[in-house]
């Protein structure tokens, strides 16, 4: 059965979207949203123009500079040496120093996710990013370079057949995911666009947090922990919300066990106390997108959990 909040979430997000479900490393299952083909395409063309730019720059800086007088092949292979190193410094030090979003992501509302559920983990940046260069860069490359002008017909079609086959791989599988997601085990989703909202925030509290218990989260979490507040009342519900406040008392080190007729009014004062922890962070310029955040930061102590 369809909630009013699931139906307005479809109103305000869009009825479009394909949704998917991952299971979050507290086995707490979260719905996402994937990222449409038209959103991943402008959020690629808009990073790609800001490679460009700089890569234009740096050129012109290089060949200012006074060994900078070489021609031909030597700077031909210099720019594209530069373009390489660019594009994916780019890349990858935006998605791993904004948690999985580059400057074009941002933009649009996406973010490089696991697929399991866990943190995006640099390996897995890198791969996907790296992978971008064999799909298209150095095919395109090719094409568009003087050597591949004068290359025989069927070698230029064998490059534009190749382009094709891994532009089409997104459209062939359930989860949109290009040939670096698939290597490196993520997916791009969009980012929900509802604020939190303020019914799920109680007013008299019964239970307090120290600002310790309240940095063990973030905003993706509080995002889990809103949607499991809006489930429909029942015995899987009963349940679940049961095992979620078992694991938030273990990784906060709550000192006594919570009754079950507590359960709900624990997690929503949990979730009170976080979201107004969160919101003061954030306009101190401490933005807290996720757990997995809380071990870069130097004012808090290690993750447990």
């Amino acid at each position: 059965m369809t909630t009013g909040h699931e139906l307005a979430s479809a109103f305000l997000e869009g009825s479009t979207r394909s949704r998917r479900e991952l299971m979050t490393p507290e086995g707490v299952p979260l719905s996402v949203d994937l990222a449409d083909y038209g959103e991943r395409a402008v959020a690629f063309v808009l990073d790609f123009t800001i490679c460009s730019v700089a890569t234009v720059l740096i050129y012109l800086l290089f060949f200012l500079l006074p060994f900078g007088g070489t021609t031909g092949i030597v700077a031909r292979s210099i720019v594209l040496f530069i373009a390489f190193l660019v594009r994916n410094f780019y890349f990858i030090h935006f998605e791993l120093s904004w948690q999985g979003a580059t400057p074009g992501k941002r933009i649009v509302g996406l973010r490089v996710v696991d697929r399991g559920g866990g943190p995006l983990l640099p390996s897995a940046v890198v791969a996907r990013n790296l992978t971008r260069e064999i799909e298209a860069f150095l095919p395109l490359g090719l094409l568009l370079s003087p050597m591949g002008s004068g290359a025989a017909g069927w070698e230029r079609l064998s490059l534009g057949l190749w382009l094709l086959l891994f532009a089409a791989l997104p459209f062939v599988n359930r989860d949109r995911m290009r040939a670096g997601d698939l290597i490196a085990g993520t997916t791009v989703v969009a980012l929900p666009r509802r604020v939190l909202l303020d019914d799920l925030v109680e007013s008299a509290a019964r239970y307090s947090f120290t600002e310790k218990q309240l940095r063990a989260y973030g905003a993706f979490e509080l995002q889990v922990l809103e949607e499991l507040l809006r489930r429909p009342a029942g015995a899987a519900t009963s349940r679940l919300l049961r095992e979620v406040a078992d694991k938030i008392c273990r990784k906060v080190e709550w000192p006594t066990p919570v009754p079950d007729a507590e359960i709900g009014v624990f997690l929503r004062e949990f979730y009170t106390a976080e979201r107004g922890f969160l919101e003061r962070e954030q306009l101190f310029g401490k933005p807290h997108p996720d757990k997995h955040y809380q071990g870069k930061a130097a004012d808090s102590g290690p993750a447990t959990g």
